[in-house]
């Protein structure tokens, strides 16, 4: 979820001299004039879901210094449909996901959540969308642009790497790519600083991003009123920082795949992103290769009749290996090992994809690189199949949004001298000890070192206030990118204020598989405000299959067995 790079001195002398909070936070906000949200259809090139009302809202770009003028943001909301409670914010996390696009996607799922009894709000954040100001931190003019900039370096390749960086060349590869893209990095933060976009860099950021909510919140609801808050993923740092930062406010606030805020606060963003998320991703790689081998051939691709996990593995080893070497023969080819495991770790998030994943996308992977390992013509159409089927990084899916960039580096710590080669060395490092998956790249987190603001206001803690009310903290328990380590320190963190319930899940958040034990849990809280037990753990529903006759608990049970 976040980013890093630059060798520019983030400090005060840099335009917005930066407010880093620790302790005492203003309960207060110097909003702006709006009083009032006028609701009405949204704008079909954002959201065309005739469900949701939209508004813009007027925003301080700075709420501690009202000379930086006024941005807005877009707010989008359905109604209850039932005898209405209050307001429930959601954020379905990032940074630079819509929210409005996600409250339409999340509506019906929160709806259930909730007895229908809140009115369900969302929005852009600052940083994200057409009509948010700030907006979509978009660098490049074109999409022509921004491959042109990025030609020639691994940033479109991936890392081209097989087993845990076993081959000595891979890594020297590697490694000689660092002064490379180190110095991209550097010209891609100079070039979004003198960009259109760059004069509300300072201004984007998580601590904005809470009070732009508390200030929504007070004109919807009053001045005062408890504020109820759903937050997923990068939403559960939003969840985090509102708590801390307006303790007395607090609602019903739930948050869901859960970033360790405590460390985010105090580390830089390549040790959060690499060596804390990634805990459990090569668990979870473990679990999609054990249902594959559970669902035989005729519910996976890669799996024979017998098939063990462990044989299944081997089949997708050998696909990396098989693109792994006709890169090195030829640089240019289109489907690289780093694309097909990037596609991987994106998938390792949503098991409701993983019967795609290894048929559709497998299939799609192994035609392409076959045809390019033999110098194929065909090579051409595959790769446009596998484009269709989205195995490319999601990164390239919008290769001019720096959103996840711009958002992440503001709230990261000072810089430390952090180089690419230490970044690198991380993947490295990570790969052989954590997750022989591996490590995801391009990521955001290696711009930071070289991100030329950080935010006006950054919130770095304490994370242990009293709060108004008590909180709900959900975690599967295996996540590939939020840990249940990471959920278990914000928990411990919070204390008496907050219940952490855990889910027999899979995939990032506990919204990826259905649950009616949890979802009980949730109505219970959000209607009654009741709390389960510490580490209550619920069960997936047994009749959601993840490959055809594989449920999650077969998974749970073939892993525990060792099978």
């Amino acid at each position: 979820m976040h980013l890093p790079y630059l060798n520019i001195l983030i400090s005060a002398s840099l335009p917005g001299a930066l407010a880093v909070t620790n302790g005492a936070v203003s309960s207060r906000n110097n909003v702006s004039n709006a009083t009032e949200l006028r609701w009405g259809p949204c704008d079909r090139q954002v959201v065309d879901d005739p469900t949701l009302s939209c508004s813009s809202f007027e925003i301080p770009l700075d709420y501690h210094n009202n000379s930086a003028g006024t941005g807005r943001v877009a707010v989008a909301m359905v109604n209850a449909t039932g005898n209405r409670l209050g307001t429930l914010f959601m954020n379905p996390g990032g940074p630079g996901e819509s929210g409005v696009a996600g409250l339409s996607g999340l509506a019906p799922y929160l709806m259930n959540y909730t007895g229908g009894l809140y009115d369900l709000v969302s929005w852009d954040t600052r940083g994200e969308g057409p009509l948010t100001v700030p907006g979509d931190i978009d660098c490049f003019g074109s999409v022509e642009e921004s491959n042109a900039f990025w030609n020639n370096t691994i940033y479109l390749k991936g890392i081209n790497m097989i087993g845990n960086f076993t081959d000595p060349e891979d890594i020297q590869t590697l490694l000689s790519q660092a002064p490379i893209m180190e110095r991209k990095y550097q010209e891609l933060a100079q070039r979004c600083l003198t960009s259109p976009v760059g004069k509300y860099l300072q201004y984007v950021g998580t601590a904005a991003t809470v009070r732009d909510m508390v200030a929504l919140a007070d004109v919807i609801d009053g001045p005062g009123k408890p504020i109820n808050f759903y937050g997923i993923s990068y939403g559960t740092v939003i969840g985090s920082w509102f708590m801390n930062m307006f303790p007395d406010r607090v609602g019903r606030v739930a948050i869901d795949g859960i970033v360790d805020t405590t460390l985010l606060a105090t580390e830089e963003d390549t040790k959060v992103g690499y060596e804390s998320q990634l805990l459990d991703s090569q668990k979870v790689y473990d679990a999609l290769m054990t249902g594959c081998a559970l669902a035989g051939p005729e519910g996976c691709a890669m799996a024979s009749n017998g098939s063990s996990a462990a044989d299944v593995d081997k089949t997708f080893q050998d696909l990396l290996k098989l693109a792994h070497d006709a890169q090195r023969v030829n640089s240019s080819v289109t489907v690289t090992s780093g694309i097909i495991r990037s596609a991987l770790l994106n998938n390792l998030y949503t098991p409701g994809t993983w019967s795609d994943f290894v048929n559709d996308n497998y299939t799609a992977a192994l035609a392409a690189v076959k045809a390019e390992a033999q110098n194929s013509s065909n090579s051409s159409t595959s790769y446009t199949v596998l484009e269709k089927r989205h195995i490319k990084r999601d990164i390239l899916s919008d290769p001019l949004s720096l959103s996840l960039y711009g958002i992440g580096c503001s709230d990261t710590v000072d810089v430390k001298g952090t180089s690419m080669v230490d970044i690198f060395n991380e993947i490295i490092n990570v790969t052989r000890s954590t997750s022989h998956v591996g490590a995801k790249y391009p990521t955001p987190w290696a711009v930071c070192p070289v991100w030329p603001f950080r935010a006006v206001e950054r919130y770095q803690g304490p994370f242990n206030k009293t709060l108004a009310n008590k909180v709900l903290m959900l975690s599967n328990t295996l996540d590939p990118v939020t840990s249940l380590t990471g959920a278990k320190a914000v928990a411990k963190a919070a204390g008496d204020n907050a219940k952490l319930v855990l889910l027999a899940g899979l995939g990032h958040s506990t919204i990826q598989l259905p649950s009616k034990c949890l979802d009980a849990l949730k109505l219970s809280y959000f209607v009654n405000g009741t709390l389960p037990e510490n580490d209550t753990l619920c069960e997936a529903d047994s009749d959601y299959e993840i490959f055809r006759g594989v449920n999650a608990q077969a998974i749970f049970n073939a892993l525990s067995s060792g099978k």
